[in-house]
């Protein structure tokens, strides 16, 4: 006996949050509320990142629901996948006018609006199950304290726990070779020394371009994988703690992982992520000073940053789009002056990086549809990106580019994110088997002993 498909009743945010989520649910009922359509309505105008979300969601909609007859949008219309995947589910409106009768929660507000309708819906089809799915909290609990079955949307969310995401790092504790019984050491014509070791050898994840270190003094990155070796470069462990890139040196072993994934011309994704104060920002700033004004290998940096609030206040800042964008991107300068802040004449050396470096501030709203090309793209605040902007952003990155993602996943300032739900973490978990691609969570607060402090006990 077949189960019967159930009645998935989609919020709004669930759609700016992801579009296409209209098509994630398999064989079950899809169920847009009126009150949904109205408000994807209302928000749709504009250039900000939630107007253009909503646009492509009413498109989405459209694409299913655009030549059916009024009856079959209300009991459902089936959702053509195309030829290649058999049609599964269905797309119905539910009008969320409930009758006076039927009403359990007055309707002065929208949220109440919908929760009164699936109600009524859960009420005229007691054989389904119905559940709301909402990214808000107070909705899945206020529908929780009506009766009704309440869920997050979880279907971009690849870990339950950012315990389990991958660090891009293994610490193996006293030594690493206490743990290798068989390698293969080979060192080409330009001096780099490459170890093979058995997959069986260690009993953790491995990934493209993660380091292995120890406390004697090993340091390697996992050049590449086959289904049963790893090759490791060997990594000169006090020359990395010894580079300097634009004047920075790194304080730790994990900020000179980072600064070897930032300067490899080979990478072209990377994403670094640790608590306030770790040397993110400066580290992927010097490192693109670095490869645009002295190596050359880019021609400009795209600075951008999603903050919260930025969407919609930005139009009412005055000047240029770099004149807005500057409050916002504060940080990016902060760290420039630091860079130079032991120069004779500090502002004549940022004056003259400005001058030299063609370094762009960009706003989210104008990047979508473009396409930079031989740049270095970097994204400050990326934990407050969704899934679905996060994919906006890197597949502008065109020929000879690079992305960098920078953010901590315990300071999200999006209401509808959280750190499994984020783009930064979908982004590090659908990116840990890419070869050109890599990631470090830098650990300590090198920024001051005060701001180490504060981590630790605010």
């Amino acid at each position: 006996m077949s189960l019967s498909p159930i009645f998935y009743v989609l919020d709004t945010n669930v759609l700016i949050h992801d579009p296409s989520a209209i098509w994630n649910f398999d064989e079950h009922q899809v169920v847009i509320p009126m009150t949904v359509l109205e408000e994807l309505d209302n928000l749709k105008s504009g250039r900000g990142a939630v107007a253009a979300d909503c646009r492509q969601a009413i498109r989405e909609i459209d694409r299913i629901l655009g030549k059916a007859t009024p009856v079959d949008v209300e009991q459902g219309v089936p959702i053509d996948r195309g030829k290649q995947v058999p049609t599964l589910g269905t797309l119905s409106v539910l009008m969320t006018e409930t009758p006076q009768i039927h009403r359990i929660l007055p309707e002065h507000l929208n949220d109440n609006k919908i929760l009164n309708a699936v109600a009524l819906l859960k009420q005229q089809h007691p054989a389904h199950h119905v559940a709301l799915v909402t990214k808000d909290i107070n909705m899945r609990l206020k529908a929780r304290a009506c009766g009704i079955d309440a869920e997050d949307y979880q279907t971009d969310q690849l870990l339950s726990d950012i315990a389990h995401l991958n660090k891009g790092y293994i610490d193996f504790g006293d030594s690493f070779w206490d743990h290798i019984s068989a390698v293969e050491t080979e060192q080409t014509h330009g001096g780099e020394t490459f170890h093979q070791i058995p997959r069986s050898a260690i009993e953790q994840e491995v990934y493209p371009n993660q380091f292995f270190f120890d406390a004697a003094g090993f340091l390697g990155r996992v050049s590449r994988l086959t289904d049963t070796h790893i090759i490791l470069r060997h990594l000169d462990r006090e020359r990395l703690m010894q580079r300097e890139t634009w004047g920075l040196q790194p304080r730790d072993i994990f900020q000179a992982m980072a600064m070897d994934l930032l300067l490899d011309p080979d990478v072209h994704l990377v994403n670094l992520t640790g608590s306030a104060g770790s040397g993110k920002t400066i580290l992927a700033l010097a490192a693109a000073i670095e490869m645009t004004l002295d190596t050359k290998l880019f021609r400009r940096i795209i600075a951008t940053r999603s903050t919260q609030g930025l969407d919609e206040d930005i139009g009412f800042l005055p000047g240029t789009e770099a004149e807005k964008m500057e409050p916002w991107l504060g940080a990016i300068t902060d760290n420039l002056e630091a860079l130079h802040w032991d120069d004779e004449n500090a502002a004549g050396s940022i004056d003259y990086v400005l001058a030299k470096v063609p370094l762009q501030f960009k706003s989210l709203n104008y990047i979508r549809g473009r396409s930079f090309q031989h740049s270095l793209i970097l994204i400050d605040e990326s934990q407050n990106l969704t899934p679905h902007q996060i994919k906006t952003i890197v597949t502008r990155s065109g020929t000879g580019s690079k992305v960098v993602c920078l953010g901590n996943l315990a300071q999200i300032d999006t209401p509808y994110l959280s750190p499994t739900s984020s783009g930064l973490t979908y982004l590090t978990e659908r990116f840990k088997n890419f070869a050109l691609g890599g990631n470090l969570q830098l650990q300590g607060v090198p920024r001051s002993e005060l701001a180490a402090y504060a981590e630790e006990h605010l």
